[in-house]
């Protein structure tokens, strides 16, 4: 048989022999540690995962706290506006004034607050804000002082000016009843005074002349005449009331003698005969004459009672009697 190149069947060449168990272990070992290299991968990546998540809750708790403190302080100074403002009517005026002002810091410190993804910037803008509410709330505060010292001593003046007041009323009421009772001194002071009072009674004759009798049927009037004076009584008009009451009890009234009715301070409502009228002048003496007159004077006692103010200042009785032979 010839010879050739190509190994036959029954003659092979001499190659060492394979090792499948060493190649298998390999495979092994290598997927082994492709295995431990995924789970430490897992492992590290999820440790940062955790630290991160960790990192991230601690920076929220972080971010929570300090909102929840600028929320603290924010509330405190809200209490403190209302404890100044609540009780203070009289500060209304004031704090309106700076309303506008207080409104607008507290809108922004709100928004800031409200905001549930607030930065840290943005909470230390809110500490800012009310740092500022604070300074206007301690002038409001320093308002208050202020005004509460203004209302004691307001209220002390008030208690001094009332005890004052006091004393005066007291004062003017004893003024009041003095002078009321000097003016009823004075009023009856004023009365007239009078004297030298006359009755005449008088006949007018034919020619007018007059002549005076005591005989009833040819009497035609009766002058009550009379002198007042008075030092206290101011100059001026006073007016004077006649009351004649005939021999039957009866007032004599007429009007046209200008009869009517007077208010005596001791007598009540009183009938009068005549009423006249007279301009006095202070401190003097004038004479008065009233004449009275009626159809028939009767026989008997005419009594003459004279009023002025209210009083009976004179009194006087005048008899008429009967004619001669022929009555």
């Amino acid at each position: 048989m010839a010879d050739t190149n190509y190994p036959s069947a029954n003659n092979p060449q001499n190659y060492p022999p394979r090792n499948n168990s060493n190649t298998k272990n390999i495979l092994i070992g290598l997927l082994a540690a492709g295995l431990l290299g995924t789970w430490g991968y897992f492992l590290y990546d999820k440790n940062q995962t955790s630290e991160k998540i960790q990192l991230t809750q601690t920076q929220a708790t972080q971010a929570m706290s300090s909102k929840d403190s600028v929320q603290f302080l924010y509330n405190s100074s809200l209490t403190r506006l209302d404890s100044i403002t609540g009780n203070n009517n009289s500060l209304q005026g004031k704090l309106s004034e700076r309303q506008t002002e207080i409104t607008k810091l507290k809108n922004q410190i709100n928004h800031i607050l409200r905001d549930q993804h607030a930065s840290a910037a943005d909470l230390k803008r809110a500490k800012g804000l009310i740092a500022e509410l604070n300074d206007k709330i301690a002038s409001l505060e320093t308002e208050v002082t202020r005004l509460r010292g203004e209302n004691q001593q307001l209220a002390s003046t008030n208690t001094h000016l009332n005890a004052e007041k006091q004393v005066l009323q007291a004062n003017l009421q004893t003024t009041t009843s003095e002078k009321e009772e000097l003016a009823k001194t004075v009023d009856v002071a004023s009365t007239f005074s009078a004297s030298n009072i006359k009755i005449t009674p008088i006949q007018i004759k034919h020619n007018g002349k007059e002549k005076v009798t005591d005989h009833a049927k040819r009497v035609d009037k009766l002058v009550v005449s009379f002198d007042v004076e008075n030092r206290v009584a101011r100059s001026g008009p006073a007016d004077m009331y006649v009351v004649v009451t005939g021999p039957n009890g009866q007032v004599i009234s007429d009007p046209a003698l200008g009869s009517g009715t007077l208010t005596t301070r001791q007598d009540g409502d009183k009938p009068y005969t005549s009423k006249t009228s007279m301009e006095y002048e202070q401190g003097t003496r004038k004479t008065i004459q009233i004449p009275i007159t009626q159809g028939n004077f009767q026989t008997g006692d005419y009594k003459i009672e004279i009023y002025q103010n209210g009083f009976k200042i004179a009194e006087g009785v005048r008899t008429l009697k009967k004619g001669g032979i022929f009555g």
